[in-house]
């Protein structure tokens, strides 16, 4: 479910937004070693409960080391049952909460020295005590080292790193996929960081995450409300008649201005609104109400910027509209058919469009009145895309073969005159071949497809730019697993991207890849599929073969034109 925040003078036309995205407890067997399940959680009533069993006389170091990591899975007490199975220093000392590791398999191998052994996992994610995770693909194997000893005739856990590890199915069932907000530089658009939390108790996790600020990857490319430094002043958020007291460190909250502090409750408002006991936020400091008023001044920030419904095609040789079905030419733009142009791009702020030529040598560019210029000529680029700020990227190989992306401002600039232009090189590109790069409508994140030896990969980095929108860097991505090597991909909202291998000559399957979830949704396969762009949610999903157009509708693809080629939304 989605919603959509616009511009509204007061809070409380954000705060009325909030929605009840939980519906159903999911239910957890109830016979099995693992124990039985209950369905009541402080501050979560959806929030499924495991009741691990507790250690049985005479089992063995192997057992007990398998079932003290099912035992993990049982968070209720502080993680009471799963202490059970340590010695008492190590019951102390354990941490749980530092990480996460999400396994498809596991098993107990000896590790050489006496009593020590290796927990041995095939891991699907690892999820770090921020909530932050990271996906790895099948056959990632990680091992944890444990030592046992004896204790009353009994075996006990006596060394054991921090951290808990949890089979996939469990960990699907107790932890939830919550994004937390920041917003992009300008504080226009709300930027999502997809956090993983145990699914009670995470008004408080919500909180502690967005103090601590944005995962690695977004660091530098998005904003925050909440001052350096500043910390919940008692550790909880506590929920009372539908306010989330978020009790902060009064030196630093009554620092911050009016407008800061609006900003901020705008922010957890947003990162609560999957939480169905959340209406509203209180500031607090050192418990004392902070009152946060609206002078107008500030508007509440756009959330999963939507795209027009317009698409920009390539028909006859020439850039054309496509929309509701039709075909129209470009308006006020030149012919370009002298230039073979193909894999258009069109900005979602003004009438600028760009495109690569036939054999994607050369990048260009076309404003209204103008005529095409080119902005950069390379052995291969990828297909352009054009952000809020009007800069046209675009990626290839540089003078000396090292992949580069580069950008280009032409927007208001004179026929003749040099246009703007940023060349990055991120060093985790190095020895890749760009397929396709895409910047999110937020402006503040850039898909980037990318292969090396055949084998692609599916990664999402952060845009950090100077104060006047210029490109400065792009951060180290995270990395999305998709079930095959897709050469192209594309923005669905702010959260999930379309992404397919395309091959004229035989069934392609596009898959939707989701922040929200590790696993991919494949999407009905179709023969010769070639192009592949989308609009405003998964529902708004199209892709074109040699016998044309197809817009997704329900589990098939429904036939809509035959002629436009290369069709893109704005962006």
């Amino acid at each position: 479910m989605r919603a959509a925040v616009r511009h509204a003078k007061y809070p409380a036309a954000l705060l009325a937004l909030l929605m009840v995205l939980l519906s159903g407890c999911a239910r957890i067997p109830t016979s099995g070693p693992v124990g039985k399940s209950s369905e009541s959680s402080a501050g979560n009533v959806s929030a499924p409960v495991f009741l691990p069993a507790a250690p049985q006389p005479g089992a063995s170091p192997e057992t007990i080391i398998d079932y003290f990591y099912r035992a993990g899975s049982g968070y209720e007490d502080d993680y009471a049952v799963a202490r059970q199975y340590l010695t008492q220093a190590s019951a102390v000392s354990w941490k749980p909460d530092k990480r996460a590791l999400v396994y498809r398999e596991a098993r107990v191998v000896p590790a050489g020295p006496e009593n020590v052994f290796n927990y041995e996992l095939d891991v699907s994610y690892t999820v770090d005590a921020d909530g932050i995770a990271t996906q790895s693909p099948p056959g990632t194997v990680e091992r944890i080292p444990v030592t046992v000893t004896q204790v009353d005739g009994e075996w006990r856990i006596s060394g054991i790193p921090d951290g808990t590890a949890i089979a996939e199915e469990t960990f699907k069932v107790i932890y939830g996929a919550y994004p937390i907000y920041f917003y992009d530089p300008t504080f226009t658009y709300a930027v999502p960081d997809v956090r993983w939390f145990l699914k009670n108790k995470t008004v408080k996790a919500m909180t502690s995450a967005l103090l601590a600020g944005p995962a690695p990857y977004l660091r530098g490319a998005v904003a925050s409300a909440f001052p350096s430094g500043i910390k919940l002043a008692r550790e909880s958020v506590p929920v009372v008649s539908g306010a989330a007291q978020v009790d902060l460190t009064a030196k630093e909250l009554t620092e911050t201005s009016a407008e800061d502090r609006l900003r901020m409750q705008m922010q957890l408002t947003l990162t609560f609104r999957s939480q169905p006991d959340v209406v509203n936020v209180e500031l607090r400091a050192n418990q004392d109400l902070v009152r946060v008023e609206d002078n107008g001044s500030v508007l509440p920030p756009v959330l999963d910027k939507t795209v027009p419904s317009r698409q920009i095609a390539v028909s006859g040789n020439e850039l054309v509209r496509y929309e509701n079905n039709r075909v129209s030419p470009l308006p006020d733009m030149q012919p370009v058919s002298a230039l073979n142009p193909r894999y258009p791009a069109e900005s979602p702020v003004s009438q600028t469009a760009a495109f690569l030529n036939d054999g994607r040598t050369t990048l260009y560019s076309i404003s209204p009145g103008q005529p095409a210029r080119a902005l950069t000529t390379r052995s291969t680029l990828s297909r352009p895309s054009i952000n809020l700020n009007d800069w046209v990227w675009t990626a290839g190989p540089g003078a000396t073969g090292a992949t580069e992306v580069v950008a280009f401002h032409p927007a208001g600039v004179a026929e003749g005159a040099a246009v703007p232009s940023v060349t990055l090189a991120p060093a985790w590109l190095a020895g890749r071949t760009v397929r396709e790069l895409r910047i999110s409508r937020d402006g503040v994140r850039a898909l980037v497809i990318s292969e090396q030896n055949g084998k692609s990969k599916v990664q999402i980095a952060g845009v950090i730019r100077a104060g006047d929108g210029t490109p400065r860097e792009l951060t180290a991505p995270i990395t999305l697993v998709a079930s095959s090597d897709p050469d192209q991909g594309v923005w669905v909202n702010g959260t999930t991207i379309a992404v397919m291998k395309g091959a004229a000559g035989t069934n392609v399957t596009p898959e939707l890849l989701s922040l929200t979830s590790g696993q991919p949704q494949q999407l009905a396969p179709w023969p010769g599929l070639v192009a592949i762009s989308a609009g405003n949610g998964a529902d708004d999903l199209y892709v074109q073969s040699g016998e044309g157009i197809f817009q997704r509708l329900g589990n098939g693809w429904s036939p809509q034109i035959k002629g436009p080629i290369d069709p893109a939304f704005p962006g």
